[in-house]
């Protein structure tokens, strides 16, 4: 959602918003109408949501990994893969147990905060990760490496941008938020999907 420019520290809340796509015009305006409404409010910015459920990047890889001995995975966007339970487990963290103290609670965080998993790597290296764990799981495949290409040789329909790394020093100054490591995140949603397919 943010710029396309030459930036590579994390993305701060107060940081300047040029999205590259209408997907990313869209979530920008859905922000400004929630601050325009006037309402107690706390909007949660977030990157690179997977899941071991569901349509998204962690179930391609894991599909793609069992048909084809080698996946081209772009290396030249980088950014932090959340699981959507780090997301929902965050979020539980830090609603103020009483509905009173919600107003101030996120005014400490200027009613915008930033949750994503802790540390980053580029879609090649989440990809190889999902790959290494789904193998050191015994999950079968016929994967044999991951190629790193860059974004011009996997044009898509929108342009995204190569940071999409997230500060997270907000959330942890205004609600004392740690956030897991990516790749610890990764081992928990490996472990449930192999679970959950030795349940079948």
């Amino acid at each position: 959602m943010f710029s396309a420019g030459a930036v590579t520290d994390p993305w701060r809340e107060d940081d300047l918003c040029e999205p590259l796509s209408v997907y990313g015009k869209s979530k920008f305006q859905g922000e400004v109408g929630v601050r325009d409404a006037g309402g107690v409010h706390l909007i949660v910015r977030t990157s690179w949501v997977y899941s071991s459920q569901g349509n998204n990047f962690f179930r391609t890889i894991m599909r793609l990994a069992r048909e084809s001995p080698a996946l081209r995975v772009v290396s030249d966007q980088v950014g932090a893969p959340t699981s959507a339970r780090s997301i929902a487990e965050a979020i539980a963290t830090l609603l103020p147990s009483d509905v009173n103290d919600i107003r101030e609670a996120f005014s400490k965080a200027d009613s915008m905060v930033h949750i994503a998993n802790s540390g980053w790597t580029s879609w090649c290296g989440f990809a190889t990760e999902i790959v290494n764990g789904l193998r050191d799981r015994n999950v079968g495949l016929k994967a044999i490496e991951v190629v790193p290409i860059q974004s011009s040789d996997f044009p898509t329909r929108a342009v995204r941008p190569l940071n999409s790394r997230l500060d997270l020093t907000r959330a942890a100054n205004s609600f004392g938020l740690c956030m897991p490591s990516w790749q610890d995140a990764l081992a928990r949603e490996l472990d449930d999907f192999v679970q959950s397919e030795q349940a079948r």
